[in-house]
């Protein structure tokens, strides 16, 4: 095969992957570039300890010139740690927060950091502006509240460092969907949100969980039972249950061996001759299997049986926006609209699915299939499916015997020019093989080594590739999107 060139162009990074570019910018600058993303690197030397930030023209933005060690914070903003210090700089090491013995918090997704020292702590954001003064404790409530200490008594803060309720607490807290529980004694406490503000108070429940508010899951500590109450602490169900679990619709229980579900929409409570279910769209749940019955059936709320419990498997699929059923029984497949009717023309078999098409097979030819529209797009050149290949994307052979990989929408992802391609489940990296050579190339085909490596081995970090006494070795990196059915 021809040799790789590795060119770097501003323009064409923005179409390439976090990963090539990691790869293109080691070469052009010589230096080992790890952590790519979003317009950084990061420069690790493994000899000297010495790090960097190199940006995505290739510029080194920031070359420390001690031991060190740097990691991406938020976009621009990294921590630099240097003999027993630490800094908050930004790409061009400007400190922010300068050098000093500190230990820092951080809340994923929001510049606002916690900064421990000498036993007090204090917030700043992500430009060195300090948001709350040192006080004797703080930590997060939830994404958007603090709670401070002063003393004995603890406040809500906001993140803009602005106190939104006089109320004092004992305790720090955490904040779920905005809202708490606060225990007061022996069943009881009260429902607060994250303004301090009580919504709702209770008297006479041990209190589980609030997550389905303002429906409350109760726990009977004498019997280990559970029940549900509203927020006024009406009696929805007697503690009489082994099991509770919220959902986002409804909340799961369970009693000798049996599933009730109670529906928060409805307010109502269904009880089901059935050990568990899931659910699957508008109404729908697939029933559990078990060793008694490795089968599943499909169901509404009441009971009603829509299919029988004979089927293999049952999915419940957003495909282009829509809602479809997916059944499969022994060698049978069906591919149901949310009116039960299937979407398929006769004789159509489904070999994958994928977030906005189906790719279908009829008569040895393979085809692109939008269930929105019912349309039937033939994959041209595509012959042979390779078998078990469980990856987001088309994997197999031309009608020239060559493998490559089409994406789901039918477009080459990887050319039909090798004798073989080896993919490995959730990771973005692919070996290709030709002429008894290896090489590793990724769902864009951007190549990440040469095809030039008599084997190649994997572990759970990534490929090692070995010619001769050489070897290259390269990281997985997962794939972003894992929604399909094989």
């Amino acid at each position: 095969m021809k040799k790789l060139i590795f060119v770097l162009f501003s323009s064409v990074c923005l179409a390439q992957t976090d990963q090539y570019r990691q790869i293109l910018l080691s070469k052009k600058i010589g230096r080992e570039v790890r952590s790519y993303s979003k317009g950084y690197g990061l420069i690790i030397e493994s000899k000297s300890g010495k790090t960097g930030i190199v940006d995505s023209l290739g510029t080194v933005t920031f070359d420390y010139p001690y031991k060190s060690e740097i990691s991406r914070l938020w976009k621009n903003r990294f921590i630099l740690k240097s003999n027993g210090k630490t800094a908050l700089i930004d790409e061009k090491g400007n400190q922010l927060l300068p050098l000093d013995s500190f230990k820092f918090r951080t809340w994923e997704k929001k510049d606002r950091l916690i900064y421990s020292k000498n036993g007090k702590d204090c917030v700043y954001d992500f430009n060195g502006k300090q948001i709350i003064p040192f006080s004797d404790k703080i930590q997060f409530g939830s994404e958007n509240r603090f709670f401070v200490k002063t003393g004995n008594a603890w406040l809500i803060y906001d993140f803009d460092g602005k106190k939104v309720s006089d109320r004092e607490f004992t305790d720090d807290l955490r904040f779920y969907k905005g809202r708490t529980f606060l225990t007061s004694g022996e069943k009881s406490g009260e429902i607060i949100d994250n303004n301090g503000k009580t919504l709702s108070t209770i008297t006479n429940h041990n209190i589980d969980n609030i997550n389905a508010f303002p429906y409350i899951i109760t726990l009977n500590v004498s019997n280990n039972k559970y029940g549900i109450i509203d927020e006024k602490e009406s009696i929805i169900t007697e503690e009489i249950y082994d099991q509770a679990f919220v959902g986002r619709e409804y909340i799961y229980l369970t009693k000798d061996d049996k599933i009730s579900i109670f529906s928060k929409k409805e307010g109502k409570i269904y009880n089901l001759d059935y050990h568990y279910v899931n659910p699957l769209f508008n109404g729908l749940f697939k029933t559990s299997q078990d060793t008694t019955n490795p089968k599943t059936a499909v169901i509404r709320l009441n009971g009603e049986v829509v299919f029988p419990k004979e089927y293999d498997r049952v999915e419940g699929l957003d495909i282009n926006g829509e809602k479809y059923l997916y059944l499969r029984k022994e060698d049978q497949e069906m591919l149901l609209d949310k009116n039960m009717k299937s979407v398929l023309d006769e004789n159509y078999s489904i070999e994958k699915i994928f977030p906005n098409n189906v790719i279908v097979l009829k008569d040895g030819i393979y085809s692109k299939f939008s269930p929105k529209d019912k349309k039937y797009t033939p994959l041209k050149n595509f012959s042979v499916m390779k078998s078990f290949e469980l990856y987001p994307a088309l994997v197999g052979q031309n009608i020239d015997n060559f493998y490559g990989m089409i994406d789901e929408e039918g477009n080459e992802a990887i050319p039909f020019i090798y004798d073989n391609i080896f993919t490995f489940l959730g990771e973005n990296e692919v070996v290709v093989k030709k002429d008894n050579k290896f090489g590793v190339t990724n769902q864009q085909h951007e190549p990440l080594t040469e095809v030039m490596y008599d084997k190649y081995s994997t572990d759970k970090k990534g490929i090692k590739l070995t010619k001769g006494k050489d070897s290259e070795y390269i990281y997985f990196t997962e794939q972003k999107d894992k929604n399909f059915i094989d």
